[in-house]
């Protein structure tokens, strides 16, 4: 004779609704992200406040959108890129429109034997490249300047960059923000007064962000040699052109008395 087996009660959720493994992967729409994997700081504590696990992430792409290629792009990205090779793993960079200023990445932090330039000069050398290293996790941050890639092209990049736990930066000009783009992470940069960035989170892992940051970034190379004077140089432009401004008073109209005979 078999005995019938006693039901087990049903399994009560937390008091939130869901399991704790669900509530712990849930991710909702008005919070920023939590990242997959690890992440590395900007150098710019505003910066890393906005992002998604307060830094650069892995498992993905993130697009550097500027208005002129090959300059800002190091700005923003040097305090990061020196973390890597201050831990040993080299920079790839592809394509970059300007050959890169040893002497300058040097005052960044950025060892030159860590520094690895592939010279690719066409769109289609250039996408090979990336999508080569990325297949090959073959270093510890990848730069790479694509300006005439197209959607779908992002977007299988996305894909293999998923599977890469370096972080991947895919630079590309200011015009192509109006397009679509499978990168979980988009970030406009701008110049903007006294030596500042002027950088704007055109699209996260969470709510948007409506206000832009001014990050503090002076070039390495003169950030040892500029005077104090010289560190708002805004406040002396705009002082000479008040000094320079003449105040005339307002003519008043000329007043006709008429004549009453």
């Amino acid at each position: 004779m078999y005995n019938t087996p006693t039901p087990l009660p049903p399994s009560r959720p937390p008091a939130g609704g869901l399991p704790s493994a669900v509530a712990a992967a849930l991710w909702r729409a008005d919070q920023l992200g939590a990242p997959v994997s690890a992440v590395w700081p900007s150098g710019f504590a505003a910066l890393d406040a906005q992002l998604p696990g307060g830094g650069w992430p892995g498992h993905g792409l993130t697009e550097i959108l500027t208005p002129h290629s090959g300059t800002l792009e190091w700005r923003l990205l040097a305090p990061a890129l020196r973390r890597v090779c201050a831990a040993g793993q080299p920079v790839v960079v592809v394509g970059p429109p300007l050959p890169p200023h040893l002497p300058g990445l040097r005052f960044e932090g950025i060892d030159a034997r860590s520094l690895v330039w592939v010279q690719a000069d066409t769109p289609a050398e250039r996408l090979w490249s990336a999508e080569q290293l990325i297949k090959a996790q073959a270093c510890g941050a990848l730069v790479a300047w694509l300006p005439q890639a197209r959607a779908a092209q992002i977007r299988r990049l996305q894909v293999l960059a998923a599977g890469f736990e370096a972080p991947v930066f895919v630079c590309r000009p200011s015009r192509a923000l109006r397009e679509s783009s499978a990168a979980p992470l988009r970030v406009q940069a701008a110049v903007g007064l006294d030596w500042a960035l002027r950088v704007r989170i055109a699209k996260r892992k969470g709510p948007p962000l409506d206000d832009t940051l001014h990050l503090a970034s002076v070039p390495g190379a003169l950030a040892a040699v500029l005077p104090p004077r010289l560190g708002q140089p805004s406040r002396w432009f705009f002082r000479e052109e008040i000094d320079h401004v003449v105040v005339r008073p307002v003519a008043q109209p000329e007043r006709r008395h008429s004549t009453v005979h």
